[in-house]
């Protein structure tokens, strides 16, 4: 969806001399961060200003999943209208101005903006990506991807420096447009979750109940499945299955097979590395080809993150020991595919998750002993095509709308940079 813009180029441009600004209107200037803003660095406790989180989203109240410290006697104060900017370059984009007044932890700088100068203007300014590579370039640290660039060496950062009414123009402007694009983007992310609620609620009818809506139904017996087609037989999955197959191929040592880190393993498809028998060591899971591969640690579970094995180098397979791993014996493999992502074996298997933190696990115990219905061969396979057909529309028009949440995000960045460098005019 287009954004419409009223927006040309200037008639005379100069050279700024700055590598990240490039060329900027003749009359413009470039100026130091220190400049237009002074370091805040007031040392304050969390117990008298309520502590901030600085995200790229901005600044918010503290998260609950924010690293958390005990030291919360030592922190730095911010007031409403101040810039805050994480120094870590882990943290790249990490900034914003804040509508609260609070505290954030020392690894932030504040920033209490000065006179004759647009705060809101030199936040887009900030957030644009020519900006965070210059800032980052400024850093000092171990090793490149944790280093952080301190108020010494930021104040002396170029920015670009337009006349106090066009900044305020511009900010207004990206304001404007920038809302337009937000909006879109979160109608479609609203589509995308829509969409894949069907598309949960598609699967989970055809592999519990069937496609046929007018088949006898029967009690199963068992209360989270509820009443299943009369021709439908009740199995525990480990009936149906090898669960978590050993390794007994012989292999020579240097014999290509293909390796699986967990972020291989994404919406049903499996993006397998290269790897030698003698360089799987430690703790691994063993698959071959046909085989189903299912996370079960979370976010990786819940985010669906199951596939068939294909395509594997010599057919054999090592992942993470996070996976589980199901053999199909007397089940098609791609009902079993669709099966287990449906959502009542999803929100059984998430209620017995054990563990601590981020990194919950799905019980072996539970999946290998959970009992469900099974159609017998030919309606499995009925069953699998119509799926393969619904799902593959359905996965189609969330890439197109992903596509174009990409293209708008790309198409932001660029105006903002292409506005506060005035590559583009904002005509009001």
């Amino acid at each position: 969806m287009p954004i419409k813009t009223n927006i040309k180029t200037y008639d005379n441009y100069k050279d700024s001399g700055i590598e990240w600004i490039g060329e900027i209107p003749q009359d413009w200037n470039v100026t130091k961060i220190g400049q237009v803003y002074n370091e805040r660095n007031e040392k304050v406790s969390d117990k008298e200003y309520p502590a901030l989180s600085v995200t790229k989203n901005g600044i918010v109240p503290q998260l609950e999943t924010a690293a958390k410290t005990d030291n919360g006697d030592n922190r730095k104060l911010v007031k409403i209208n101040d810039f805050v900017i994480n120094s870590r370059s882990d943290r790249r984009g990490s900034c914003g101005i804040s509508e609260y007044e609070g505290s954030v932890s020392l690894i932030n700088t504040v920033l209490a903006p000065k006179n004759n100068m647009c705060n809101k203007y030199y936040n887009y300014t900030f957030k644009s990506e020519c900006f965070a590579d210059e800032f980052y370039k400024w850093g000092s640290g171990i090793v490149d991807d944790l280093w952080s660039t301190k108020w010494t060496a930021m104040k002396n950062v170029y920015i670009p420096h337009p006349k106090l009414e066009e900044q305020q123009q511009i900010a207004d402007y990206l304001d404007k447009k920038c809302g337009e694009i937000d909006r879109v983007v979160e109608t479609q992310k609203d589509l995308i979750e829509k969409l894949k609620e069907y598309k949960q609620s598609i699967i989970t009818e055809a592999v519990t109940k069937g496609l046929d809506k007018s088949t006898p139904l029967k009690d199963s017996g068992i209360e989270w499945i509820g009443k299943i087609p009369e021709s439908w037989i009740v199995y525990k999955l480990k009936h149906c299955v090898v669960f978590n197959p050993t390794y007994s191929e012989n292999q020579e040592k240097n014999t290509p097979v293909s390796f699986a880190p967990m972020e291989c393993l994404t919406n049903c498809n499996l993006d397998c590395k290269e790897t030698t028998i003698e360089k799987v060591s430690g703790s691994y899971t063993y698959f071959a080809e046909e085989d189903v591969i299912m996370a079960k640690v979370t976010p990786c579970f819940e985010n669906g993150n199951i596939a068939i094995a294909k395509n594997l180098l010599n057919k054999v397979g090592f992942g993470t020991s996070e996976l589980y791993v199901f053999r199909a014996k007397n089940i098609n493999n791609r009902f079993l595919l669709y099966f287990l992502q449906n959502r009542k074996f999803k929100d059984m298997a998430i209620s017995t998750m054990y563990g601590t933190g981020g990194l919950k696990r799905v019980s072996a115990n539970f999946v290998k002993n959970y009992k469900f219905g099974l159609p017998e061969a030919k309606e499995q396979s009925i069953i699998t095509y119509y799926l393969d057909k619904k799902c593959s529309k359905i996965d189609s028009a969330i890439s197109d709308k992903e596509h174009l949440i990409e293209k708008l995000t790309e198409y932001k960045k660029s105006l903002i940079y292409e506005c506060v460098t005035g590559k583009r005019k904002v005509v009001a």
